[in-house]
């Protein structure tokens, strides 16, 4: 919740400020000697509602959407030794990060992945894919683990939504901002809205949209890195480059839905313009973060 309150507050002191810098650029005054009656500060609060309400609706919904489209089951009661194992370790993992024990789930899948998802640190859920079962050891097993649980343990789920919810606050408020000005006071448009104001509106919004996407990602890349040192702390370090070379060695792919992609343990590759768009750095450079970690 404090985590909450404090984006909530970051969000509105930099609208606040944007607010103030619009009015030392005389843009306010530009628009209503343009005939827009445009209020800039009803403006940022619907685009803070409007920008939040998405993310967080998703964050809170998130662990019974995951149970759905990844076909997920919750071990309850395990049914051999290798669940047995699967759940004593996330369940120990867990008490050294300090958090509630999540869940644990196995979904089918050919391609060695994981996931965390969940609103809250003490109410998770972790959950392995039967090919990553199949081609791992034990050792690197533990060590996928550890890097889920250190997500869950960063509160990784939450900062990614909220960001996702300052980014998309900003791409509404600026989108209606730009649009309102090439309608009025490029298109001289008097009354109402013209086409001008709506096509504008769209395209800033996808160019602008673009723009927030490569942030979000960049973050989401960060968290990886701290992640995969949490998961060394958790599991060894040596356990956790074995695991991401075995990645490597097994060519993993993104195989997850596009609102779980951010949370697996492996991720796409790709070079040049495409990299600002991945949410998961390069294997080769999370290996060579550990093996120079201190």
């Amino acid at each position: 919740m404090s985590r909450i309150l404090l984006f909530l507050a970051t969000n509105f002191a930099v609208m606040a400020l944007i607010g103030a810098v619009f009015q030392l650029l005389g843009i306010q005054g530009m628009l209503q000697a343009n005939g827009v009656d445009l209020n800039l500060q009803a403006v940022m609060v619907m685009s803070l509602i409007v920008g939040f309400s998405g993310s967080v609706i998703s964050l809170f919904m998130s662990k019974s959407m995951a149970k759905r489209s990844m076909g997920v089951r919750v071990i309850e009661q395990p049914a051999n030794n290798a669940e047995r194992w699967l759940v004593e370790t996330v369940y120990r993992q867990a008490d050294q990060a300090g958090i509630g024990r999540p869940e644990v789930g196995i979904f089918d899948s050919p391609q060695p992945n994981a996931f965390a998802t969940g609103a809250n640190k003490n109410n998770a859920l972790v959950a392995v894919s039967t090919g990553l079962l199949n081609a791992m050891t034990q050792d690197e097993v533990e060590a996928v683990l550890g890097h889920e649980v250190s997500h869950v343990a960063n509160g990784d789920m939450v900062t990614m939504a909220l960001i996702q919810g300052v980014v998309n606050t900003f791409v509404m408020f600026l989108s209606t901002v730009i649009g309102h000005i090439v309608d009025r006071v490029v298109f001289k448009t008097e009354r109402g809205h013209g086409p001008a104001y709506y096509i504008t509106s769209i395209i800033a919004q996808i160019v602008l949209s673009v723009l927030a996407t490569m942030i979000v990602m960049w973050f989401s890349r960060q968290r990886e890195f701290r992640a995969d040192r949490g998961g060394a702390e958790l599991a060894g370090r040596r356990k956790m480059i074995a695991s991401l070379k075995r990645l490597q060695q097994a060519h993993a792919t993104e195989d997850l839905p596009d609102q779980m992609a951010a949370f697996g343990i492996a991720g796409g590759v790709g070079e040049g313009i495409k990299a600002l768009f991945l949410s998961h750095p390069p294997l080769e450079q999370r290996i060579a973060a550990l093996e120079n970690m201190q």
